[in-house]
């Protein structure tokens, strides 16, 4: 057998073998394209259950679906989770001359008859109405060792839910900060301005809660049985 005839068996024998090798894992490579796009097509985007939308500079949308409640609160104030609902923290500016350490705004929902916590002394009562429902409100103060509390409460009840709503401020005593003579007049009355713009807007939150219907789930007769 002449060398030129032997040579071109051993190419067409190399070209057969990588035809079988590089022609099956092109089918491979094709199949699991195929495979992950079927996979893919099964995937269930799931529905967020909190939102928060800013509408606009000054104000912005929560909305839980699960608990079914939705807000409007200031963009300023930073939002966060709760074990029943949300929780909201004011920021202070520090170049104010103030005593003002905490200011926080919770919302919390619970399957249960409201009442409000056992307090000694109640400053004010009062109610106010948001859409068709009627909440009733208390406000409180004391001071706790060298500490000044002011709360705002609001409850609002429909059917077997209980809406609560409440602002909290914590103020410090001046000889903690070091405040002496003008400056503790300037603390003092800018503590009250603090809390008082707050809690204004806190009050605008509340008359802004809307229950919304949750899209969280199915309709149980719509869902398949497994036979």
């Amino acid at each position: 057998m002449k060398k030129s005839v032997v040579w071109a068996l051993i190419v067409l024998v190399i070209i057969i073998v990588g035809i079988v090798i590089f022609g099956g894992k092109d089918k491979s490579d094709k199949n699991t394209v195929v495979n992950n796009s079927t996979t893919n097509s099964n995937v269930t985007v799931s529905v967020p259950v909190i939102e928060n939308t800013k509408v606009s500079s000054k104000t912005s949308k929560y909305e839980n679906s699960e608990l079914g409640f939705s807000i409007n609160y200031p963009t300023a104030w930073e939002a966060g989770s709760s074990d029943n609902g949300v929780s909201f923290v004011i920021k202070i500016d520090p170049a104010q001359v103030s005593t003002v350490a905490t200011l926080q705004v919770d919302v919390n929902v619970y399957v249960s008859k409201c009442a409000f916590p056992a307090v000694t002394t109640i400053k004010d009562r009062g109610t106010v109405k948001i859409g068709d429902l009627t909440a009733n409100m208390i406000s409180m103060s004391n001071s706790v060792q060298g500490r000044a509390y002011f709360n705002r409460m609001y409850s609002l009840q429909k059917d077997s839910v209980c809406y609560m709503f409440k602002f909290t401020s914590v103020s410090r005593s001046t000889e903690s900060k070091g405040l002496t003579g003008s400056n503790i007049i300037q603390a003092q009355n800018n503590n009250k301005a603090i809390i008082s713009a707050a809690d204004a807007e806190f009050i605008e939150m509340v008359k802004s809660f809307v229950i919304v219907q949750s899209a969280i789930g199915q309709d149980e007769s719509k869902v398949p049985v497994k036979k």
